[in-house]
């Protein structure tokens, strides 16, 4: 079950160190995207960031993209982990938008 947001709301999405080293530095994600995560605090070992689902899935499309096309097999494990984490957090909110299948 999916927890009911309204369209635009940002949702909070947590980034280890690891992980936030991966998005500012092996991601082609514009500033507009990352200039929160650049300023996050690290508290209790996290980055807490608020995105919408938009700036969510945007995100997720650079990291699809780098783990793609990276010639380090490390590196792609990574970023393919960073992606399945972050999806299925974003997966677990609704904002009226989703696809329903036929």
């Amino acid at each position: 079950m999916r927890k009911k947001i309204k369209r635009g709301q940002k949702v909070e999405v947590s980034f280890s160190p690891r992980e936030r080293v991966l998005m500012l530095e092996h991601t082609f994600t514009g500033p507009e995207l990352t200039t929160v995560l650049r300023s996050a605090q690290l508290k209790t070992g996290k980055y807490r960031v608020r995105y919408t689902l938009d700036d969510l899935d945007e995100l997720l499309g650079f990291v699809a993209a780098e783990a793609n096309h990276s010639t380090d097999k490390r590196l792609r494990k990574e970023l393919d982990a960073l992606y399945a984490r972050v999806r299925r957090q974003m997966e677990s909110y609704d904002d009226g938008l989703w696809q329903r299948a036929f």
